[in-house]
């Protein structure tokens, strides 16, 4: 109903529940939009938890999947599968330790024989570097990019999905005000310097939190404020949220784009967001492949 037909859901749903939802929108019991989902997360052994006692040993396994090596990575690709994933999801250098670059390849390749991408949670340094040169299709978050990795990434067609939360969102995640400041300004500048240099960008958000007064939805595009300070043209921001967007997925074929041919997914705007990219928040048409969503 806000104008995102088609998103890609990358983990933290509790056993598979967005293979459900995906079921009743095909179904046509629930309105709702095209939905590209990664299953459970892969990550080494704990996921992305940390003090957990013994008692409560793979509590975690509700939203992960611990796996170590290749064979372990490749086990746990083919069970997302079989639950419906079309998308994988590993978490890279959030532990103490990291993905090599062998284990990155081995999911790679695994999730290739089924036609499906790889993208993979990483902040920087060498564990970014394993995952660029990997041949994953993206980083998700990706604060701690320098420019050499930002280089390497335009060169090998890495995407970087930057989930560029502000100010007031990191407040809502718990900050103080001077560590929001500063988180704030780290991710504008690695968006200055990415766009600059040429790293191909999607649009995405990392946000599990509503501000007060504001939906998940409204919460999410406050994104845009970042992208906006950082100097990018409302032109390309659009384009990260629909021509790149459905070149990362893999269907710059039949979405993304209005031509003839293409699943006729339209939205209609207030004002125009080649003016001002805020203008993606005053959506008062939505027609998904043909069918009229909304209309106001």
């Amino acid at each position: 109903m806000s104008g995102f037909t088609t998103i890609k859901e990358i983990g933290n749903d509790d056993n598979y529940a967005t293979a459900d939802i995906i079921k009743a929108i095909k179904k046509g019991w629930i309105k709702g939009p095209t939905i590209f989902y990664a299953g459970k997360i892969i990550a080494p052994y704990g996921g992305q938890t940390s003090g957990v006692n013994i008692e409560n040993e793979h509590l975690w396994n509700f939203e992960y999947i611990d796996a170590d090596n290749p064979d372990e990575i490749k086990k746990a690709i083919r069970k997302n599968i079989y639950y419906g994933a079309d998308v994988i999801k590993l978490v890279s250098g959030q532990q103490a330790g990291y993905y090599d670059l062998e284990d990155i390849k081995a999911a790679v390749d695994e999730a290739k024989k089924s036609g499906l991408k790889v993208t993979v949670h990483v902040q920087g340094g060498t564990a970014a570097r394993n995952v660029i040169l990997g041949g994953a299709a993206a980083i998700e978050h990706g604060f701690e990019l320098d420019d050499d990795l930002l280089r390497l990434m335009k060169e090998k067609g890495t995407f970087l999905v930057g989930t560029d939360v502000g100010y007031d969102s990191n407040i809502s995640w718990g900050l103080d005000s001077g560590s929001a400041r500063t988180e704030e300004k780290r991710v504008i500048d690695r968006l200055k310097r990415a766009y600059k240099i040429g790293t191909k960008m999607a649009y995405g958000t990392d946000l599990v939190i509503d501000e007060p007064g504001l939906n998940r939805i409204q919460t999410t595009l406050k994104v845009l404020k970042t992208w906006k300070a950082a100097e990018i043209p409302p032109s390309y921001v659009l384009q990260t949220m629909t021509l790149y967007a459905a070149e990362l997925l893999g269907i710059e074929n039949s979405r993304g784009v209005l031509e003839p041919s293409y699943w006729a997914d339209i939205i209609a705007l207030k004002s125009n967001p080649l003016e001002d990219i805020e203008a993606v928040k005053n959506v008062h048409f939505v027609m998904k492949e043909g069918k009229i969503i909304k209309q106001d």
